[in-house]
């Protein structure tokens, strides 16, 4: 985002278009850079919070897919004289229904098998009789729900129990009702069905896979531009979530994230994504904004590639003189920047300025205020090739090595918002969100590296449909 060739494609027009008519030789004295120490800087943390809805026809696909066929069985007789075995007999319904005060509602067809034995075993004589109860019908549950560990947890009642058809006993082989007999027999399995329910829903909701996975793609480093090969990075520090609340058909939370975001420029960076490290926390609330802090950081190596890449070979001049840069490089000296520019034509060599980098707020460019030549390469210039010398020159050049941002703030921009419309880092989960203007806050020179320190304000929300 931060265009330095351009910055410099200003500097080249002026200074190349000012040539002598006959080819001079300069040797000057390079300002040798200072010793390359580790990249080092404050990278301001950002803060992305972000809303997730959930559908409850989500959770109810999810529950469907763990909960099949048998879902309890007691085989076990000798204890309470019961065995007991439960199947779901189709697809489970989960909604809100209001009359139970906004809990989640689980409608539940199924299927009980009963054996209760009768009897007692006497010198070895087996005097037990078996009954077999055949129970089809609906179960209605209801559930308070809440987050914990980063799990959907329910806690499950019964409230209500319709048969399909009346219930009856095998006795020699027939089926016979007996309704009274087998009503406060629920009691004995109701419980076991409530806990079915809830370990179905914790199971099918767990967030944490799904939020690290989200994470871990999200935090792959992805091309901001191809011009100028660079990349956003951002690296989570830690993970937040508010408990989750039912509002209609959706299931709502609030989660944040903690996170270092930079762009860097010339190869893909490597991902600094590692799940151990990041740390899951529980909070009562969350603010609604987005605030995030960009480093764009470009290498002096980096940079110097892409302007001899963009420049080198070019012809400037008029009639005569006409100079052509082959190479250009920069480097960090003193807390400036030095610029070598190689020049082949009407001058041949390498001539150095240096300067800082400043930025106006207000007409949001980027200009050097005090611009000059090293003074080595001014002693030659005066002896070779006075016209690059003088001061109303430079000065020119001062004057039109302003290059404005705005356009690369505008193009930042709308690549960070093609992630947030309607982005799905996985299946069944969808990014949206809107961003205000990108803020330059200032230049920064390193060692080895340009810093250009960026500030975003917005809003994201992520809604989970049709999770896979």
């Amino acid at each position: 985002m931060f265009k330095s060739a351009s910055f410099f494609s200003v500097l080249m027009v002026v200074l190349l278009n000012l040539s002598c008519a006959s080819k001079q030789s300069l040797i000057t004295q390079k300002p040798e850079p200072e010793e390359a120490r580790p990249l080092v800087y404050e990278n301001v943390p950002s803060f992305i919070n972000f809303p997730v809805t959930i559908k409850l026809k989500d959770i109810e696909n999810q529950t469907n897919a763990i909960l099949k066929g048998l879902i309890y069985e007691d085989k076990t007789i000798e204890d309470d004289n019961i065995e007991i075995k439960i199947w779901k007999q189709a697809p489970i319904t989960i909604n809100n229904d209001q009359k139970f005060n906004g809990k989640i509602e689980t409608i539940l067809p199924l299927k009980a098998n009963i054996k209760y034995r009768v009897g007692t075993q006497a010198l070895g004589v087996n005097l037990y009789k078996m009954s077999e109860f055949n129970l089809n019908g609906v179960v209605t549950l209801t559930s308070d729900i809440g987050l914990s560990n980063w799990k959907l947890k329910s806690r499950t009642q019964l409230k209500d129990l319709e048969w399909t058809e009346s219930p009856s006993l095998v006795v020699y082989g027939k089926n016979l009702p007996v309704t009274y007999l087998v009503n406060p027999a629920i009691k004995i399995f109701r419980a076991e069905i409530e806990k079915s329910i809830d370990a179905a829903i914790e199971a099918s909701m767990d967030f944490k896979p799904n939020v690290l996975a989200a994470i871990e793609k999200l935090t792959v480093p992805f091309k901001m531009s191809d011009n100028y090969e660079s990349w956003l990075r951002i690296v989570p520090i830690e993970i937040y979530t508010t408990d989750a609340k039912l509002k209609n058909d959706q299931v709502l939370l609030n989660m944040g994230m903690k996170c270092t975001m930079e762009t860097l420029i010339g190869k893909q960076p490597e991902s600094k994504f590692d799940a151990k490290n990041i740390v899951l926390k529980p909070v009562n609330k969350m603010p609604n904004r987005v605030t995030s802090n960009i480093i764009a950081v470009s290498t002096y190596n980096d940079a110097s590639k892409i302007m001899t890449k963009n420049f080198s070979g070019q012809e400037f001049g008029s009639g005569s003189k006409k100079v052509t840069v082959k190479k250009v490089d920069l480097w960090h000296k003193d807390g400036n920047m030095v610029i070598a520019l190689d020049l082949k034509g009407s001058v041949n060599g390498t001539i150095y300025l240096q300067g800082l980098p400043l930025y106006d707020s207000a007409t949001k460019e980027i200009y050097f205020n005090n611009l000059d030549y090293v003074l080595d390469t001014k002693s030659q210039l005066i002896r070779t090739a006075n016209w690059l010398a003088k001061g109303l020159i430079l000065k020119r050049i001062q004057e039109n090595c302003r290059y404005s941002i705005q356009p690369n703030l505008d193009e930042g921009k709308q690549t960070i918002l093609n992630y947030l419309s309607n982005y799905s880092p996985i299946p069944g989960v969808f990014v949206n969100g809107k961003m205000e203007d990108i803020n330059f806050q200032g230049i920064q020179l390193t060692n080895n590296a340009i810093l250009a320190f960026l500030k975003i304000n917005g809003e994201i929300s992520v809604t989970v449909d049709g999770l896979k």
